[in-house]
């Protein structure tokens, strides 16, 4: 069973990320056929540009029960909660997450492909990111040093071992927004702390906190560390909004659930992750990316 394209591999330059609801009294079936048209309209654009350029496609919890059956759900899948307050969940039936060299070449993809589809479907968010400087962060912390290093140690974190649904992924996305003047005037010596890692070449501090983020996010079970596969980003404009989508694919739902109670103080310890002071999530949705034999089934 087949990956979709943007799940395993390092991220390119660019992404989009485009969260959507499907409109009441619309088509759902004939929507979900179209939209999984994802992976031929993907090599159509690299034929075209000759171009890298990958994406998934994810169904939200009420899409899998309908294209799936409600007795053949993906086991682990289901709808985000939120985390009381401080982290919202805002839903969506489709998530789409392109990645490439070209920032133009990612909106002709999805323009493309949705162009027929415009009066049946809502956009809850829609994110251009890219990468900044040398893979940082808006704070300055090089992003994604905890991923897992190979493609093969990627497909054990990502993918779905087994069953029906082998070869798929869960999805979890959250947009941040960040404080930067809040953030912007404290010392390196303070934001490595809140980060738990050197800003100059991420390695891990010896004495962090407790309530650092790698503390609270880097989470061992059985003696072995819950990896996930990362793909966040971050967006900016001068005046405009600042942060991070955070875009992760896990074989187990419940892996970022943990990581995110212990970020935002729902474990019994009471700690939270103290970065949480200087940035908000402002979305949340969870989200099936089927394998592309699924996906031909749709």
């Amino acid at each position: 069973m087949t990956p979709q394209s943007s799940i395993l591999p390092e991220d390119r330059a660019h992404s989009l990320f485009l969260t959507l609801k499907i409109k009441d009294g619309a088509k759902t079936p004939r929507i979900i056929a179209h939209c999984a048209q994802l992976p031929q309209a993907i090599e159509k654009m690299r034929g075209r540009f000759g171009a890298e350029i990958t994406g998934t496609l994810g169904w939200g919890y009420a899409v899998c029960r309908l294209i799936l059956g409600a007795d053949r759900i993906p086991p682990g899948m289901r709808d985000f909660d939120g985390i009381t307050d401080k982290a919202p969940a805002t839903g969506g039936d489709l998530l789409l997450h392109i990645n490439s060299d070209r920032a133009d070449l990612n909106y002709e993809l999805v323009a493309n492909l949705l162009a027929p589809l415009d009066d049946e479907l809502a956009p809850l968010d829609e994110t251009a990111a890219a990468r900044y400087l040398d893979s940082r962060d808006l704070t300055g912390f090089i992003d994604g040093t905890e991923n897992p290093e190979g493609e093969s140690a990627r497909a054990e974190a990502a993918l779905i071992p087994g069953g029906d649904y082998r070869g798929g992924s869960f999805a979890f996305v959250q947009r941040y927004e960040h404080n930067l003047p809040r953030w912007s005037p404290l010392d390196d010596a303070e934001k490595e702390h809140t980060i738990g890692r050197t800003m100059a070449d991420s390695v891990e501090l010896e004495n962090k906190k407790e309530t650092a983020h790698i503390s609270r996010v880097v989470i061992e079970e059985n003696g072995k560390e819950l990896e996930i596969v990362r793909h966040s980003m971050p967006y900016f404009s001068v005046s405009g909004k600042k942060g991070l989508v955070f875009l992760a694919y896990t074989r187990r739902l419940d892996i970022i659930e943990k990581m995110l109670n212990r970020m935002f103080g729902q474990t019994s310890d009471g700690l939270s992750d103290q970065l949480m002071e200087y940035t908000k999530p402002v979305s949340g949705a969870m989200f099936f990316a089927p394998s592309l034999e699924t996906l031909r089934r749709a």
